[in-house]
């Protein structure tokens, strides 16, 4: 294809950039076109993934017909099949009257479906059957329909992965991924982001009637460095937090690091809950769950180093004065002193160092005690969270949207957690 091409492509559908991962991408995008070819777009969050769905929509045959744009990920599990594909009258509370799903109304033209990794298993069964026979029924309905629709699809996650962790189906991800189209991450663009950070300048500077701003060299190579992990998302943000906030119109590069966040690594261990229910359907955990697990991995740490130091003190005459002045800090320790074992000498049992002089079963009955705390802890927790979604549920007049909204999760997670804990609408 002709750079000429690639650049009208450009103008039209307004993007913005000149690296070669760019304008491979949009190549790959303008041939498989006017095909009826089903396209996985992969690409960062933020990187315009919905850009590339619709140069695939308006360069086709289907151009005339209708395009629709889904998020997979925000749509509850309980809702996407009728969303997706329609319902009839009663197939389930408050469904009071037949709809057409997306499916059905989209005939002879596009779907974008974005996020496909977010759709639950169930959905993707459907989805699979619609891409091999164009058919689909209707939540509650037995009558099988037609449908011709193209399906464009858009992921942020690694789904071969998903599907090794069995998240998501194999035979489904080879026949989306027909045709592969990779958008490059904003880091991998060098010189686009200075471009992209100009065009910016100028939207902003029209709408909110100010000049236009401008960085010095230093500050470009400031920009270049910086890995924007929001992508394109996250610059335009940036960029127009300056054009509101700063008087000086020429932006240095100590101006422009205070509004480029510091990449932060998390340091934290992974944490593999045994209880999936914290799991969300891609695989990710709440960060409640992950804060909840830490604390108490860090309050059964302390309590171990408490334990360690009082046997310590216990056993050497010299440390006794030591061991009484400091005797309120070892209260947890004492009320369990009469059940935990004596330490004499290193003994390995399930990859953690031990030091007992008691038997065995006296080892299996303390592990069966600390097992029995930790059961209650647990219900503890899930007795707070299930009082904090009904408190919020109340508070928004059961209204899942605000309410989810307010505990900081999604609504497909509170959907989830309403099921788990068998809580009905008040």
């Amino acid at each position: 294809m002709r750079d000429l091409d690639i650049q009208s492509v450009k103008q039209r559908f307004g993007i913005i950039g000149n690296s070669a991962l760019l304008n491979h991408a949009i190549q790959v995008a303008v041939q498989v076109a006017p095909t009826d070819m089903t396209v996985l777009i992969n690409g960062e969050s933020g990187s315009g993934k919905e850009s590339f769905s619709k140069i695939i929509h308006h360069l086709s045959p289907r151009k005339h017909g209708q395009f629709i744009a889904i998020n997979c990920g925000a749509i509850p599990e309980g809702t996407i099949d009728s969303e997706l594909f329609g319902h009839e009258k009663g197939s389930f509370t408050g469904a009071q009257e037949a709809r057409k799903g997306y499916f059905e109304v989209t005939n002879g033209g596009t779907i974008f479906l974005d996020e496909i990794g977010e759709m639950p298993l169930g959905t993707q069964a459907r989805l699979l059957r619609v891409l091999e026979n164009g058919e689909f029924i209707k939540v509650g309905s037995s009558k099988v329909q037609k449908t011709d629709v193209r399906v464009v699809a858009a992921t942020n996650v690694n789904l071969m992965q998903a599907v090794e962790r069995g998240q998501f189906r194999e035979d489904l991800y080879y026949r989306l991924n027909t045709v592969p189209i990779s958008v490059p991450p904003l880091r991998e663009r060098g010189e686009d982001t200075h471009l992209l950070f100009r065009k910016f300048a100028s939207d902003f500077a029209e709408r909110y009637h100010v000049k236009p701003i401008t960085l010095v060299p230093e500050a470009v190579h400031e920009l270049l460095r910086y890995r924007f992990p929001g992508n394109i998302r996250q610059l335009k943000n940036i960029v127009e937090q300056i054009s509101v906030l700063e008087y000086e119109r020429e932006i240095s590069a100590d101006t422009l690091r205070k509004y480029l966040p510091k990449e932060q690594v998390n340091q934290l261990p992974a944490i593999l809950p045994q209880d999936r229910s914290s799991v969300d359907g891609a695989g990710n955990f709440s960060e409640r769950d992950l804060l909840y697990k830490v604390l108490f991995d860090m309050r059964k740490d302390m309590n171990d180093l408490k334990q360690l130091v009082f046997d310590i003190l216990s056993h050497q005459q010299e440390d006794a004065e030591l061991l009484k002045a400091n005797s309120h800090l070892f209260d947890e320790v004492r009320s369990v002193e009469k059940h935990a074992p004596v330490y004499r000498g290193p003994e390995r049992r399930d990859g953690f160092v031990l030091a007992m002089n008691e038997e065995e079963e006296d080892y299996e009955e303390k592990v069966e005690d600390i097992s029995h705390e930790t059961e209650e802890e647990s219900l503890s927790l899930e007795h707070k969270e299930k009082e904090m979604i009904l408190k919020a549920l109340k508070k928004h007049n059961n209204k899942r949207k605000y309410a989810a909204r307010d505990l900081g999760i999604s609504e497909r997670t509170l959907y989830r957690k309403l099921k788990q804990y068998d809580i009905e609408d008040m």
